[in-house]
C-alpha cells in the first residue's frame, strides 16, 4: 500500500505524462521516457489509485504523441488498487472501433485484454453488458477479435442472446473460416439456448477463454488486498452473493469443483447465469432451474442462497454422491490427495457460509474418517464438522467422532484442545438447532448429555497433560455452553444440568487466573439455580412426559456433590475454612493425611499463617493484590475525611488485623464491610462470577436484601 505521499507522486507523474502526450516529441523540453519508466515502476509497486487510473486511461484511450513503447509498458502495468468505475469503463469503450481520434488497433485490443483482467474488480459490472450491442457490432474488426470475443463470452446472458446475433455470428464464422473465438462465443449462444440450430459451426476449434495473465491477475489481488489492508477500510457491501461466479476458462484454485453451468434450458425458464442482483434473484427465485452440477453449490453464493431458501434432498443427495464419487477416485488410486482437499476446502467454504451440513454429507465424512490417517489439513475437517447436523450421539461418536480421533490423537497437547474445542462447536451448533425444533427431538437430551460425557473424558486427560490457564479456559467453554442449554427457557424443560467431573471442578477453583476462578464460581451458582428452578418448575407442572427433566433427574447424590463445589468455593474464598469437610463440603476431595501434613509444614514456616486461610481474598496468590489495594481505597477515603489518621494496616488483612488496627490508631473498618468491599473491587474489573455466587449462596446476603 502506497503512502499518502506515494499516491501523490504517482497521480502527478500520471499528469505529467498525460501533459506530455499532447505535445510532439520536438515541442517536449525534454524527453518523457524516463517519466514514463518512473510512473509504470511505480504502479507496478503500488497500483494506481482511482484518479491516477483515470489520467492514464484518459491518456491511452485517445490519440496522443506517445510511443508505442510507452503505451505498451503503461499498459502493462495498469494495477488498479480499487474498484474500477463504470466511467472508467465507458471511457475504454467509447475509445473501440475506427477513427482518427481514437487509439491504434493494437492498443484497442491491449485496453479489451485488460477489460478481461480487471473484470472482477469492476464496480458495475452490468455497464457492460449495457453496452453490449456496441461491443457486438464491433466484432467485425479482426485486430482486437480474439478479445473482444472474450469480452462478450464474460458478459452474455440469456437477454443478450437473440436470433439476428445467432445469425450474424454464423455469416461471420462461415467469412472467417470458423475462427476458434467466434465458435467459442457461438457456444457460450448455445449455453443459454440449447435448442438453437447451429449447424456444424461449433463443431470446430474453439477458444478456451482462458485468463490472458494469471500472474498478471494474481499480483492485481495482492495490491488490492493489500490496499485494503493498510487503509482499514471495509468493502462497499458485502461480497456480491447475488450473482454467479462465471469464469469462463478460469484458473481458480477451485479446479475439482465445477462452476454453475444450465444447459437445460428453453425459452420460459429462468437460469442462475441470468441472475445480477438481489432485486432479480428475488424476482425469479420461483422459477430457477438448477444448474447441471449442483455441487457447484459448494463454490458458489448465489446457488447456496437458493438451496437454503428452496431446500431439496435431491440435492443433498446429488452432492453427496459427487464427494463419495471424489472418495471412490482417492481410494482406486484415479485421483490424488491434493484434489480431496481442494475439494474439503470448498466444502468448508460452503458449510460455515450456509451454517449447514447436510446429512448425505456427513455420511461421506463417516466413511471417508475411517480411512484418513489424521494427515493434510486438520483445521478444515474440524470447521466443517463443527456445524454437525443434529442426530444420535451413539452413531455419530461411532461412525465419525471416534474414528476423528483415533485419526488425530498422537499426545500432543494442541490436538487435545482441538478436539475439545470441536465438542463445544458442535454444542453450540445443537443448541440453535434443538431451540428451533418443533417437536422437541426424543432423543435431544439423551444425546446432549452423552456429548457432554464424551468430551467430559477428553477434558479430564487435557487438564492432566497441561494444567494451564489457556486449556482450563478451553474446558470451561464447554461446560458453560452446556449450561446455557439448560439454563434456555426452550431447552431447559428436556436437558438437566450436566456437572463436570469432580477433578475438573476442583482444578477450575485453584487456577491461577482471577478470570477462570470467576467463570468457574459463575458456573456453579448458574448450575445450582437452574437445577432448583428445574425441579420446583416440574413439581408443579401437570406435564408428565419421560422426555422432560424433572426430580428423578438429579439424584441426591448428584445435587449433593454440586452443593459440595459451591461449599468448598464458599469456604475457600469467604469463611476461610479450606479443606474442611464439615456440612456438605468436601475439602476440594483433598485426602485428610495430605491436609494434616500440609498444616504441619505451614507451622514450621510461619506459625501466624494458616491452612484454612490459604485460598481466602487475603492470602489467595490470584486475590492479594486486589484485596490489599482494595484495603488502601478503603484506607485513603477514610485519611480524606481524617488526616489525624496515620496507621495503615500492613497486610494481609485478616478479622484479627481490623481489630488491632482500629485500637492502634488506623481507620475502623467491619470485617464483613471489608469482605464486601473486596466482591464489589472484582465486580469493578469484570470478575462477577465470585460475588454472583456468594451473594446467591450465603445466607449473610439474604439477611441484607431480605
Amino acid at each position: 500500500m502506497a503512502s499518502r505521499s506515494m499516491e501523490t507522486e504517482i497521480l502527478q507523474l500520471a499528469l505529467d505524462v498525460a501533459a506530455a502526450a499532447n505535445l510532439t516529441p520536438k515541442s517536449r523540453g525534454t524527453s518523457i521516457k524516463p517519466t514514463v519508466d518512473k510512473l509504470t515502476s511505480l504502479s507496478y509497486e503500488y497500483g494506481l489509485t482511482p484518479d491516477a487510473l483515470r489520467e492514464v486511461l484518459l491518456v491511452v484511450c485517445s490519440e496522443n504523441y506517445l510511443d508505442q513503447a510507452s503505451l505498451n509498458g503503461i499498459m502493462r502495468t495498469l494495477y488498479p488498487v480499487a474498484k474500477v468505475s463504470r466511467d472508467d469503463v465507458l471511457l475504454v469503450i467509447s475509445a473501440l472501433g475506427n477513427g482518427k481520434a481514437k487509439p491504434s488497433l493494437t492498443l484497442q485490443a491491449a485496453l479489451l485484454r485488460w477489460l478481461v483482467m480487471v473484470y472482477h474488480v469492476l464496480d458495475a459490472p452490468g455497464v457492460l453488458g449495457q453496452a453490449y450491442p456496441v461491443l457486438f457490432n464491433l466484432l467485425d474488426t479482426g485486430a482486437f477479435r480474439p478479445q473482444l470475443t472474450h469480452v462478450l463470452a464474460l458478459i452474455t446472458r440469456r437477454k443478450h442472446v437473440r436470433p439476428f446475433r445467432i445469425q450474424y455470428l454464423l455469416n461471420l464464422t462461415r467469412q472467417t473460416g470458423n475462427d476458434p473465438c467466434l465458435v467459442g462465443l457461438l457456444r457460450v449462444y448455445k449455453d443459454y439456448y440449447p435448442e438453437i440450430i447451429v449447424g456444424e459451426a461449433v463443431r470446430g476449434k474453439a477458444s478456451a477463454f482462458k485468463h490472458p495473465d494469471p500472474a498478471w491477475r494474481q499480483h492485481l489481488d495482492e495490491l488490492q488486498e493489500a490496499h485494503l489492508q493498510a487503509t482499514q477500510e471495509q468493502m462497499t457491501g458485502p461480497r456480491d452473493g447475488f450473482r454467479i461466479n462465471k469464469q469462463i476458462g478460469r484458473v481458480s484454485r477451485n479446479k475439482a469443483v465445477p462452476i454453475v453451468h444450465t444447459s437445460h434450458a428453453n425459452e420460459d425458464s429462468v437460469t442462475l447465469e441470468e441472475v445480477e442482483n438481489v432485486s432479480s434473484f428475488v424476482q425469479k427465485m420461483d422459477k430457477l432451474e438448477m444448474p447441471n452440477q449442483l455441487v457447484a453449490v459448494l463454490a458458489d453464493p448465489l446457488l447456496q442462497k437458493l438451496l437454503i431458501l428452496r431446500p431439496s434432498a435431491e440435492a443433498n443427495q446429488r452432492i453427496a454422491n459427487w464427494l463419495n464419487a471424489v472418495m471412490q477416485d482417492i481410494i482406486e488410486g484415479e485421483a490424488d490427495y491434493a484434489t480431496l482437499w481442494e475439494v474439503l476446502s470448498v466444502v468448508r467454504d460452503f458449510v460455515v457460509q450456509t451454517k449447514s451440513l447436510p446429512l448425505l454429507v456427513l455420511n461421506f465424512f463417516s466413511r471417508f474418517l475411517q480411512l484418513w490417517d489424521g494427515t493434510g489439513d486438520r483445521q478444515c475437517i474440524l470447521a466443517i464438522l463443527s456445524f454437525t447436523p443434529f442426530v444420535e450421539f451413539r452413531e455419530l461418536h461411532k461412525n465419525v467422532l471416534e474414528p476423528l480421533q483415533t485419526a488425530m490423537l498422537n499426545g500432543k497437547v494442541e490436538t487435545q484442545i482441538d478436539l475439545v474445542k470441536l465438542y463445544t462447536n458442535i454444542l453450540h451448533h445443537w443448541a440453535s438447532v434443538l431451540k428451533a425444533a418443533r417437536p422437541f427431538p426424543a432423543n435431544g437430551g439423551r444425546s446432549i448429555t452423552e456429548l457432554i460425557e464424551s468430551a467430559s473424558r477428553l477434558a479430564v486427560t487435557l487438564l492432566q497433560n497441561s494444567p494451564t490457564i489457556a486449556t482450563q479456559s478451553v474446558v470451561l467453554a464447554l461446560y458453560e455452553q452446556a449450561i446455557c442449554l439448560a439454563r434456555d427457557l426452550t431447552t431447559g424443560q428436556y436437558i438437566r444440568v450436566e456437572l463436570p467431573p469432580t477433578v475438573i471442578i476442583n482444578q477450575l477453583l485453584f487456577s491461577n487466573s482471577v478470570a477462570i476462578l470467576s467463570r468457574t464460581c459463575s458456573y456453579l451458582f448458574q448450575a445450582r439455580q437452574t437445577i432448583k428452578k428445574n425441579v420446583e418448575s416440574t413439581r408443579a407442572s401437570s406435564a408428565n412426559s419421560s422426555m422432560m427433566v424433572s426430580t428423578a433427574s438429579y439424584p441426591k447424590t448428584y445435587v449433593a456433590r454440586l452443593n459440595s463445589h459451591v461449599a468448598d468455593a464458599c469456604n475457600f474464598l469467604w469463611r476461610w475454612r479450606a479443606f474442611n469437610t464439615a456440612g456438605g463440603a468436601k475439602g476440594a476431595s483433598v485426602p485428610t493425611e495430605t491436609v494434616e501434613a500440609l498444616q504441619r509444614y505451614i507451622r514450621t514456616v510461619d506459625n501466624t499463617f494458616t491452612l484454612a486461610s490459604i485460598a481466602s481474598f487475603s492470602y489467595s496468590p490470584i486475590l492479594c493484590k486486589i484485596s490489599i489495594d482494595c484495603m488502601r481505597r478503603l484506607e485513603d477515603k477514610e485519611i480524606a475525611n481524617n488526616p489525624d489518621i496515620e496507621t495503615r494496616h500492613p497486610g494481609p488483612v485478616t478479622a484479627a488485623g481490623l481489630t488491632r488496627l482500629a485500637r492502634g490508631g488506623g481507620i475502623k473498618l467491619d470485617w464483613e464491610k471489608y469482605q464486601t468491599s473486596v466482591i464489589e473491587a472484582l465486580d469493578k474489573q469484570g470478575f462477577t462470577g465470585i460475588g454472583e455466587l456468594l451473594r446467591g449462596v450465603l445466607a449473610t446476603f439474604r439477611n441484607k436484601n431480605g
